[in-house]
């Protein structure tokens, strides 16, 4: 699933085609994806100007000039396309270009620009949400603050932890703690930050935990960079797949010896809550 990285990397992409500019027409060529599209969806589209693109977790909020939020969800497999551009933004799955069966969701815009959201497993969403009521959405409500924002700083992070037994790594996953943060980038700052993914949160000394913070920052900055990560086949002839999975120093590497200098010691996988995870059990404590 892409993470905040990819996501923010979409988001880059979409700003061009999309602020400033004036929706001329939306088709949707199904009723639904992962969940139905809002009543009268592509009819609520028609017309209006995107003021601003954002990016909230890994969600894509679109401000429409009639005081609604154009909701994406990219899911696992969802991808935004700009018909005749050489750079795609956010191509991370596909070493091909995407099958047009699976393109649920066009856009034209007043400029020229045609937008295509294309899902092969229909795992993303869209809805329309008014600019008054986002915060207190269920995909919203109680979300943590962005962790590259203000809002997310020291005294923040040691709060949250404290008296907090879960291991460190389910509590970054959390996205009441902090909003966007996925497994991939995760992994990669606790290894920078010399923490074990299965230490209590509520444990971890406030001279590793300081740089746990910087390592979540670097990690996500990087990736950004970068492009995010591709993790299947993609090579793309315009350079838009992700690049950081060529950076990764823990994620994937089963087996591999631990890049730290002088550690010596092997980097080990397991599954937690379904997902994998990796780290040097030499190295990090």
């Amino acid at each position: 699933m892409p993470e905040l990285p990819e996501v923010e990397t979409v988001r880059r992409g979409l700003a061009p085609a999309l602020v400033g500019k004036r929706i001329a027409k939306a088709k949707t060529r199904r009723a639904d994806l992962r969940f139905p599209f809002p009543t009268r969806f592509a009819a609520r589209l028609r017309g209006r100007r995107v003021d601003s693109l954002e990016r909230r977790a890994k969600y894509l909020l679109a401000h429409l000039d009639d005081g609604n939020v154009w909701v994406t969800h990219l899911g696992m497999t969802g991808r935004w396309s700009i018909l005749g551009s050489k750079k795609q933004p956010g191509d991370f799955y596909y070493a091909e270009p995407p099958d047009p069966t699976h393109t649920h969701v066009v856009i034209d815009m007043e400029s020229g620009a045609r937008l295509e959201f294309n899902d092969p497993r229909r795992f993303g969403y869209m809805d329309l949400i008014p600019e008054d009521a986002l915060e207190a959405h269920p995909w919203f409500k109680g979300m943590g603050p962005e962790p590259l924002g203000n809002a997310f700083n020291l005294p923040y992070l040691k709060k949250a932890f404290a008296h907090k037994k879960a291991p460190v790594k389910a509590a970054l996953l959390d996205q009441r703690v902090v909003a966007g943060l996925g497994n991939i980038y995760v992994v990669e700052a606790l290894y920078r930050a010399g923490i074990a993914p299965t230490k209590p949160a509520g444990r971890i000394a406030a001279v590793r935990l300081e740089r746990l913070f910087h390592a979540i920052r670097a990690v996500l900055e990087e990736a950004i960079e970068a492009g995010g990560s591709t993790l299947s086949d993609y090579a793309g002839v315009d350079g838009a797949q992700g690049g950081f999975q060529h950076r990764f120093r823990v994620y994937d590497r089963e087996g591999e010896p631990c890049l730290t200098k002088d550690c010596g010691g092997t980097i080990v996988r397991a599954v937690h809550s379904g997902r994998s995870t990796f780290w040097c059990p030499r190295c990090q404590r």
